[in-house]
């Protein structure tokens, strides 16, 4: 089937990031298929795109990136309809926190499979359609966590340091067939993922770690609550996807290329040293 409109795909669009996206897509010319885990939560995404005009440009599909056939399911699906993915969004994904010791195995394993084989399995799905076509764009969201470690957040950090590396090798790989690979890393923004992730911390108060955790918790609230409108992550996303030659990394939120840079610059014992007092 011939569709002249591109085409963008969105994971995890119920809520935060993926809900913004798509409509910033939509509003950009977008026909943007809106995906996630459970259609039963799309009524916020819905209300939201009737507000800003552009219902008729947004389509749910149910989509889970930890199922192989449901990710295949809607590629095909997709392509059966419009006939082309210009664009990929990998952004479904949540947070496991906890010191290493406290979080069990089952919750390490199930945050690699939605933040790590998700986005892989998703993008492995589309890459043929867009080499096919010799253009397209991937934007993987990514984290300041995939840069920059915190105690409490490893599950989360090593998921995001993971997609860190896999973007890169992918962007060298499509480099000669004409499709982009980007990682979008935000800081600490205003979204549900920050709410989720203190509600199911892994910890007791009979912890070793109880002390250290709880001044964590404490840290990544206070910046939570004064943390910057996700729309702006939104609106940037919507500025890379036109891009013919956007840069590898696009790091997002207050503070954030200040913190990056110290880490560069500074000695890691510095650096360690800082972060301890900051946490104090």
């Amino acid at each position: 089937m011939s569709f002249t409109r591109p085409t963008a795909l969105v994971t995890g669009a119920s809520s935060g990031f993926g809900l913004l996206t798509s409509i910033a897509l939509a509003q950009k010319g977008y026909q943007v298929i809106a995906s996630m885990r459970d259609l039963s939560k799309s009524e916020r995404l819905l209300k939201q795109a009737e507000q800003a005009g552009v219902i008729t440009a947004i389509e749910t599909m149910a989509l889970d990136v930890t199922i192989q056939e449901s990710i295949e399911q809607a590629v095909s699906d997709i392509m059966n309809m419009y006939g082309r993915i210009d664009v990929l969004i990998n952004n479904a994904g949540f947070a496991v926190g906890g010191y290493v010791e406290d979080v069990p195995m089952e919750a390490w394993r199930s945050q690699l499979e939605t933040n790590v084989f998700g986005v892989i399995a998703t993008t492995r799905a589309v890459l043929p359609h867009m080499r096919a076509r010799k253009s397209g764009c991937i934007i993987n969201v990514s984290s300041v966590s995939g840069l920059s470690a915190f105690p409490g957040y490893a599950p989360y950090s090593t998921s995001k340091f993971a997609i860190e590396g896999f973007s890169e090798s992918l962007r060298l790989e499509m480099m000669p067939f004409g499709v982009r690979i980007v990682l979008v890393e935000p800081g600490a923004y205003q979204t549900e993922i920050w709410r989720k992730g203190f509600e199911a911390i892994h910890t007791t108060e009979s912890s070793p770690y109880w002390s250290g955790l709880s001044k964590m918790l404490d840290y990544s609230k206070r910046a939570s609550a004064t943390a910057p409108d996700p729309q702006e992550v939104a609106h940037k996303i919507a500025q890379i996807v036109d891009s013919p030659r956007p840069k590898l990394r696009y790091p997002l939120g207050r503070g954030v290329k200040m913190g990056l840079r110290a880490r560069s610059l500074l000695p890691w014992k510095w650096y360690e040293g800082l972060l301890n007092r900051l946490l104090k």
